[in-house]
């Protein structure tokens, strides 16, 4: 008997609430205008960081372009670099 009135007093509260009461979430709660200006907020935060991303990625290529044209005028690097099978360059 004890088990049933358990289960019984676990189960009553939680059908106690109805359905329609769902937790109200932040999105809820704000106002409208406070939610577009929220939204554009982050869209502008999104855009800023890919150009970021972007300015940094153009930087990085144009420092490796900048680096290989000057090995490219370094007879040392060129030496090393080379391959040492001249019998392919012979006509």
């Amino acid at each position: 008997m004890a088990k049933k009135d358990r289960q019984r007093g676990a189960a009553a509260p939680s059908s106690a609430q109805p359905k329609e009461e769902k937790a109200a979430t932040l999105k809820d709660l704000l106002r409208p205008d406070v939610l577009d200006k929220l939204k554009a907020a982050a869209q502008d935060l999104k855009s800023a960081e890919e150009k970021r991303k972007e300015d940094l990625r153009k930087q990085e290529e144009d420092a490796r372009k900048a680096e290989q044209k000057r090995l490219d005028n370094d007879f040392e690097y060129l030496l090393n670099n080379s391959k040492m099978d001249w019998k392919s360059n012979k006509s």
